[in-house]
């Protein structure tokens, strides 16, 4: 776990290691939320980026009576 320290300006650098392994670029943006006393970072991607991330995944699922 890597921990940053927040600037005067409210600022904070995300470590080296981080930037490298999620591909991040300078200008990305990041979506911030907060969750209790928690806060996630999260990288937005373009759509186009996101093709083909859910191919294969089972679909089949067992549904209640109702929901057929």
């Amino acid at each position: 776990m890597e921990s940053v320290k927040l600037s005067p300006k409210y600022q904070i650098v995300i470590p080296k290691r981080i930037r490298e392994k999620l591909k991040l670029k300078p200008g990305q943006k990041l979506q911030i939320l907060e969750f209790g006393n928690r806060i996630e970072i999260v990288p937005l991607k373009n759509i186009k980026t996101m093709r083909g991330v859910l191919k294969g995944i089972d679909t089949n699922i067992e549904r209640e009576g109702d929901r057929l």
